[in-house]
C-alpha cells in the first residue's frame, strides 16, 4: 500500500529531502526548500524475483545495440520554419522528432512567433497548438491580428498532460506547439502546476511521446527575476534546443539566441523587429543597429562582433562625467560590468586615463548585447572619448580584446569584421598589430585604411592620423 510522505523540493535544482534547510546542499540557493506531498511506492523493487536474483528481460530485435555505422540517416530532413532568422538559430529548421524550449520575458514575442510559424507550416502540415493559459477564442482572437487562418491549425486549450498526449496520439500532427509548459500538470502529483516536480514530469512524459511517434515539438518557457528558464535545470538538459528571446519590451528590436542546440551551432543570433502585426525578420541587422547614429559627437564608437558567422556591427557610447559623490558611479548596459571595470582599470593603469572621479556608463544602442572580448577596444575608445571630449570619426571602426597589461590581442574573424565594415561604407579601421600582419585580405580589396596598433594608447593616437 502506497505510503503518503511529506518531502522538501529545491525549486532551482529539484533537489529532494525529507527535512528542510535554510540552504540547498545541492545548488548552495537560500530559502528555495518547498514542502510537497508525494505518494512513494513499496521499498521492494520490481526488478528483483523471489530468490532475490535480478529479473530476466527478453530483448527485440530492435533493443540490442547497434553500431554505428549501421545507422541510416538518408531520410533525415528539416522543416522550414518560413523565418529566415530562425532558421539560422536552428541550424538549417526544426529536426524531425526534436522538442525545443523557446523562453523569454512576459510580452516578449514568444506566442506570437508560434502562431507566425503555424501560418507558414500550416500550409503542408497539421500543426496541434496546445493552450494552457489561452482559451480557444482568446486565441483566435490574436490569430486574426497576426493574420493567421490556416486550415491545418488545430488548437486544444488543456492543461492535463495524460490528455495532450492521448490527443497526439490520436491526431499524429506533423508539428506540437504547447504553450506554455508551466501550465501543464499530471494528476498523479500532488504538487501544483509549475512546480520542480510538475514540470520536470511534465516534459519527460511529453519527450517519450514525441520521440516514439518521431513528432517535433516546440514547448514555450517561462522565465524567473534572472531571467532563466523556470522550473529544475533538468529541464534544459532533456530538450535538444533551448532558445532565449531577449530584448528590450520599450524597443521594437528582438534577439533570438540559442544557448543549447544538438542539432546545429549556439553562436548564431536572429534579429527581429516587433511591428503590430507580429515579429518581422531583419536582414541586415548592422544597418539596423547604426540607424541615427549622432555626427561628430564624443563619446561614441562602432564595434564589430561576431555572432556565430555573420559579423554585426554595433553603436557603443560611453559617458564620464564629474561624480558628486565620493563612490563614483559605474553603470553598463548590454556588456559586462565586471569587464567595464577591467577596462577602466586598464586605462588608468597602463594608459594614463583617469576615472576615479568620475561617473561612468557604457551602453550598447538597439540592445544588443556584447559578450565577444573583441568589444573591448570599442568600450574603451567610447571612454576615453568622452573623457577627452575627443570625437571618433563616423566613419571609424574598432574591435580587439584588452590585456591587463594593456596590450591589444588578436581576434578571430578578422578578415569578415573588415569586410562587413568596407560594405557598409566605412572607411578607417583600428585592429589589433597582430591580427594585420595576418590578414590575408590587401587593403586595396577591402576599401578600407587599416590601422594595426599595439596597445590602447597607440588607438586613441592612431585617430589623429589620416
Amino acid at each position: 500500500m502506497a505510503k503518503s510522505t511529506c518531502i522538501y523540493v529545491c525549486s532551482e535544482c529539484g533537489y529532494e529531502s525529507s527535512r528542510w534547510y535554510g540552504k540547498c546542499p545541492s545548488c548552495g540557493e537560500w530559502n528555495t526548500l518547498e514542502e510537497q506531498a508525494r505518494s512513494s511506492e513499496p521499498a521492494a523493487s520490481s526488478l528483483r524475483a523471489s530468490n532475490g536474483s535480478a529479473k530476466r528481460v527478453t530483448l527485440a530485435a530492435s533493443d540490442l545495440p547497434t553500431p554505428i555505422r549501421e545507422i541510416s540517416t538518408s531520410d533525415e530532413q528539416r522543416y522550414r520554419t518560413g523565418m529566415g532568422e530562425l532558421d539560422r538559430v536552428l541550424g538549417g529548421g526544426i529536426v524531425k522528432g526534436s522538442l525545443s524550449l523557446l523562453g523569454g520575458d512576459p510580452g516578449i514575442g514568444k506566442s506570437t512567433s508560434l502562431l507566425q510559424i503555424c501560418e507558414y507550416m500550416g500550409r503542408s502540415m497539421k500543426i496541434l497548438y496546445v493552450s494552457g493559459e489561452e482559451s480557444r477564442r482568446q486565441l483566435k482572437l490574436r490569430a486574426i491580428r497576426l493574420g493567421v487562418n490556416s486550415e491545418n491549425l488545430y488548437v486544444l486549450a488543456e492543461t492535463d498532460v495524460e490528455r495532450v498526449i492521448e490527443n497526439i496520439r490520436t491526431m499524429q500532427p506533423d508539428l506540437v506547439m504547447i504553450d506554455s509548459i508551466q501550465t501543464m500538470c499530471l494528476h498523479e502529483l500532488s504538487s501544483s502546476p509549475g512546480s520542480v516536480v510538475q514540470v520536470r514530469e511534465c516534459t519527460g512524459a511529453i519527450m517519450r511521446c514525441i520521440k516514439s511517434l518521431e513528432i517535433p515539438a516546440i514547448l514555450v518557457g517561462h522565465v524567473n527575476k534572472d531571467g532563466a528558464i523556470a522550473g529544475p535545470k533538468v529541464l534544459e538538459h532533456v530538450v535538444d534546443a533551448v532558445l532565449y528571446l531577449e530584448g528590450d519590451r520599450h524597443l521594437s528590436y528582438r534577439i533570438l539566441r540559442a544557448v543549447k542546440n544538438r542539432y546545429g551551432s549556439t553562436n548564431e543570433i536572429g534579429v527581429f523587429d516587433m511591428q503590430d502585426n507580429g515579429l518581422r525578420e531583419v536582414e541586415n541587422p548592422s544597418l539596423m543597429l547604426l540607424s541615427g547614429r549622432p555626427v561628430n559627437v564624443s563619446g561614441t564608437c562602432v564595434a564589430c562582433t561576431m555572432e556565430g558567422t555573420r559579423p554585426i556591427l554595433a553603436e557603443v557610447q560611453g559617458l564620464a562625467a564629474s561624480s558628486g559623490f565620493g563612490n563614483p558611479r559605474r553603470m553598463a548596459t548590454g556588456f559586462d560590468i565586471s569587464r567595464m571595470n577591467l577596462i577602466i582599470a586598464v586605462l588608468e593603469k597602463r594608459s594614463g586615463y583617469f576615472f576615479a572621479n568620475m561617473d561612468t556608463y557604457v551602453n550598447v544602442v538597439g540592445g544588443l548585447k556584447l559578450y565577444e572580448p573583441a568589444a573591448d577596444l570599442a568600450v574603451a575608445m567610447a571612454l576615453v572619448s568622452s573623457l577627452k571630449d575627443i570625437c571618433v570619426g563616423e566613419d571609424v571602426i574598432a574591435f580587439g580584446e584588452i590585456g591587463l597589461a594593456g596590450e591589444l590581442r588578436a581576434v578571430n574573424h578578422a578578415e569578415a569584421r573588415i569586410r562587413e565594415a568596407s560594405r557598409l561604407g566605412f572607411r578607417r579601421c583600428i585592429l589589433p598589430y597582430h591580427n594585420l600582419q595576418s590578414l590575408n585580405l590587401s587593403p586595396d580589396e577591402s576599401g578600407i585604411q587599416l590601422f594595426g596598433v599595439k596597445t590602447v594608447r597607440d588607438a586613441v593616437n592612431a585617430l589623429g592620423r589620416e
